[in-house]
């Protein structure tokens, strides 16, 4: 049976799922190396640290809830993709505008976070969208 907000490319989700499964692992299991790359010294910024594997944990949660959600919950996580990545895209600019990341680190993860928003739309079926929030 399909999912009724799985319209566009519903092999999309499974493509987002694994990205952000990966990236995910990436900051959460490598954080200090992960750190080194967006120009973050992890030794003089432990915060940074903390704050790159709360998002690791975070990415992993949101990615297997594409790989593994079935039902009303995969629809829900399906909606609230956009969001998420749209927020991620705007932070990563933000970041690189204000000068809190490299211009080289911001603009990769505005790159990788616009596929994400692509990938997101796409398995968002545009007959069945609908606000999230609401219910």
């Amino acid at each position: 049976m399909a999912i009724p907000l799985l319209g566009a490319v519903p092999q999309a989700r499974y493509v987002l799922g694994a990205v952000r499964l990966f990236n995910g692992a990436a900051t959460l299991f490598a954080t200090r190396p992960f750190g080194k790359r967006l120009g973050v010294d992890p030794d003089t910024s432990p915060a940074a640290v903390y704050a790159l594997r709360l998002f690791g944990i975070r990415t992993i949660y949101v990615g297997a809830e594409l790989l593994l959600a079935r039902g009303a919950h995969l629809r829900h996580a399906v909606a609230v993709a956009p969001a998420i990545h749209i927020s991620d895209t705007v932070s990563a600019a933000l970041a690189g505008a204000g000068g809190q990341l490299p211009k080289k680190a911001a603009r990769t993860a505005t790159i990788i976070s616009s596929v994400n928003v692509l990938l997101s739309l796409l398995a968002w079926s545009p007959a069945k969208r609908r606000r999230p929030w609401i219910r």
